[in-house]
């Protein structure tokens, strides 16, 4: 995958972090009470632009860990991260269609991955794995699009220009003035989450295997998958039919001493 030319919600995109791709911007509001006038909401695309991501996890695991998450949507076309400057904490996810992206985004969307809530949005564009599944005679045009694109605002694009005057701004700041404290994030506790038919699995032993949740959770009705993150085997997912058949597995199966000796947590995954 090659460039990217995301529309920042809070935080700028990298041009070359998506071959062809645009992120949407957030709707915007005129911060009048009464009148104000919200921003259209962007059509859904095939592709998801992910934001807040955990900057400290390996690019490799990072997107291993999306995929793992996503696809139980549908097919994962392809999972485009990088560590440069401008992409960190950014990630780009594609589906072979709108409607699996629609309902990813909305059940995905604020999911604390390794301790962060993802922001997610529609990316405007297509990328290259999108047009290469759907339009394969399209793609060298597409190619041909974006890379013209892109040499035509490599001096002038106002999101790098942006992006380089406020890191020098940033630069300066930091050289000026001590760090500023922090603000800790307010998040509610896993044990309080609405109930959701998908649970969250924490504090597994790393020797666990696919068949040994599949035996223990199989024990309650209507269970649908297991899913392992196969970067993080501490965590994994496992989703049943309906909340009602995830509540009573969920609450048999708290605090389960799996290898006779570490209790398992299971929450209910964020919506």
């Amino acid at each position: 995958m090659a460039d990217v030319e995301p529309v920042p919600a809070p935080a700028p995109a990298a041009p070359d972090a998506m071959e062809g791709v645009v992120a949407t911007e957030e709707p915007t509001t005129n911060g009048t009470d009464g009148d104000a006038a919200a921003a259209p909401q962007p059509a859904a695309t095939e592709t998801l632009y992910i934001q807040n991501l955990n900057e400290k996890i390996k690019i490799p695991v990072l997107k291993a860990s999306l995929r793992g998450l996503f696809k139980s949507y549908g097919e994962v076309l392809d999972v485009v991260a990088h560590a440069n400057l401008r992409m960190r904490g950014q990630a780009f996810v594609s589906f072979p269609s709108a409607d699996i992206a629609a309902k990813a985004l909305k059940e995905v969307r604020g999911f604390p991955l390794y301790g962060k809530p993802m922001q997610i949005s529609f990316a405007r564009t297509p990328s290259d794995a999108v047009v290469q599944k759907m339009s394969p005679n399209d793609i060298e045009a597409h190619k041909a699009r974006r890379l013209d694109h892109k040499k035509k605002t490599r001096y002038t694009n106002p999101l790098k220009m942006k992006f380089k005057a406020k890191r020098m701004a940033s630069e300066m700041d930091a050289a000026a003035t001590a760090p500023a404290a922090r603000r800790p994030h307010i998040q509610m506790p896993d044990e309080y989450l609405p109930p959701n038919k998908i649970l969250f699995l924490q504090n597994l032993p790393e020797s666990v295997t696919k068949d040994q949740l599949l035996a223990l959770f199989s024990q309650y009705p209507n269970l649908y998958e297991v899913r392992l993150i196969p970067t993080k085997k501490d965590i994994a997912f496992v989703e049943y039919m309906d909340e009602g058949s995830a509540t009573v597995a969920k609450d048999a199966l708290h605090n389960y001493k799996l290898d006779g000796e570490n209790k398992i947590k299971i929450t209910f995954a964020r919506k």
